[in-house]
């Protein structure tokens, strides 16, 4: 369906501005007359762009949202009113405008997920059919409050992630500072000092020396060559499924990160198909859908392997076991919960189980990796001052000698 940029005017006089998806002009003014709207201009948005689509919303507009939403639901308030309420507060300009759009929609007759649908950009397929199946079974309510609950953990565990790197981000900027300058300015002029002098140099200090006389060589190889090599390996994973599954596998094999993204691709499938579950999503479409927001193509294989074994007549605790994705005690709590008819209990607490190894799990390298950073600075920093300083040192005993 095309979407469309609109001038209208409201009753009072006031011109309303906002997008809205419709198939025709006609049908556009069609909606907007529902409303007490009266058309102006409109122009038709181009496919492919955010506009055409909606806008990329944050984590804080989205988490906002749902909050909203489910509490309005929840105490017997129309979505309808829910809707203008979130646009007439909201910050976001952009966003505004798609609020604006769902509550026009909403006014001429669509439900809430129809009316979503029409933003891709801003509302995925998975929180379209989330929200869908929240109507279709009567808990709207209660799927938007998990869906609150999911996003606000994914926006706390981006913000822990980014408190993880700014550390080591800001030391390894220091120290290539540092050492640039030192390979570029302070040891050639100890190397020509100590040539002069005909001194011996020992073997740590030919290495440092070697090395700057490379870095001061190709110093714009040292710039260019990373950036090259990351937007050469960023091809290749968009490109073929063969280099993305690499890639893919080997994060997950990567020392001390790779148990730790492990484990955020399982809390995230796991979340996402608690709710779709509850929601009342059969098990086998839960298990297709969910399994491409995993965000790693070797766990997205492996779910695709155990969504198959699942239409094939198996129980959803044979087919994860076969997928050999998850540890036993996870497996032993989905059996359990099938067993006693509990499946929707039993996902909740290995969602709990996995969200708090992985908050465990952020917060153990983050004590770590502080301590290492300093340790390594020290090591780089030791090793080039005593390169320079050593053989300065033992030139002047001798001269003093």
């Amino acid at each position: 369906m095309s979407g469309f940029a609109y001038r209208a005017v409201a009753a009072g006089g006031r011109v309303v501005r906002g997008q809205l998806a419709a198939a025709s002009e006609l049908e556009l003014d069609g909606l907007l007359q529902q409303t007490g709207l009266q058309l102006i201009d409109c122009r038709p948005l181009r496919q492919g762009r955010a506009s055409a689509g909606g806008v990329r919303a944050g984590s804080r507009e989205l988490i906002n949202f749902c909050f909203h939403l489910g509490q309005a639901h929840k105490a017997g308030l129309p979505i309808l009113d829910a809707l203008r309420d979130l646009r007439d507060s909201t910050g976001n300009p952009a966003f505004r405008d798609v609020l604006a759009s769902l509550a026009l929609a909403v006014e001429g007759g669509r439900g809430l997920s129809a009316a979503m649908a029409a933003f891709p950009v801003t509302f995925d397929r998975v929180f379209v059919n989330l929200v869908r199946a929240g109507e279709q079974s009567g808990e709207l309510a209660a799927v938007l409050e998990q869906m609150t609950a999911s996003l606000k953990w994914q926006d706390e565990l981006v913000a822990q992630t980014r408190r993880l790197t700014l550390y080591p981000a800001f030391v390894a900027t220091v120290v290539m500072a540092v050492v640039a300058f030192l390979m570029i300015y302070v040891v050639p002029q100890m190397s020509e000092f100590l040539k002069n002098m005909g001194q011996d140099m020992p073997l740590h200090t030919r290495a440092l020396v070697a090395t700057s006389a490379f870095v001061t060589a190709y110093w714009y190889l040292l710039l260019v060559l990373p950036v090259v090599l990351a937007l050469g390996l960023r091809w290749l994973v968009r490109r073929h499924v063969w280099a993305r599954l690499a890639f893919d596998r080997l994060k997950l094999r990567a020392w001390i990160v790779g148990p730790i993204l492990e484990k955020i691709v399982m809390s995230r499938f796991i979340t996402y198909f608690q709710i779709m579950y509850a929601s009342g999503i059969t098990v086998v479409d839960a298990l297709k859908t969910s399994r491409d927001l995993a965000g790693n193509a070797v766990v997205a294989e492996a779910l695709g392997k155990a969504h198959g074994y699942v239409e094939q007549g198996n129980s959803l605790s044979s087919a994860l076991a076969r997928a050999e994705l998850f540890p036993p005690l996870v497996l032993r709590m989905v059996k359990m919960g099938e067993d006693v008819g509990q499946l929707e209990q039993s996902l909740l607490n290995i969602t709990y189980f996995y969200n708090r190894e992985v908050k465990e799990s952020v917060e153990r390298l983050q004590a770590m990796i502080e301590p290492a950073m300093t340790v390594i600075l020290g090591l780089i920093l030791g090793w080039v001052m005593l390169a320079v300083l050593g053989p300065i040192y033992d030139t002047i005993g001798r001269i003093a000698m």
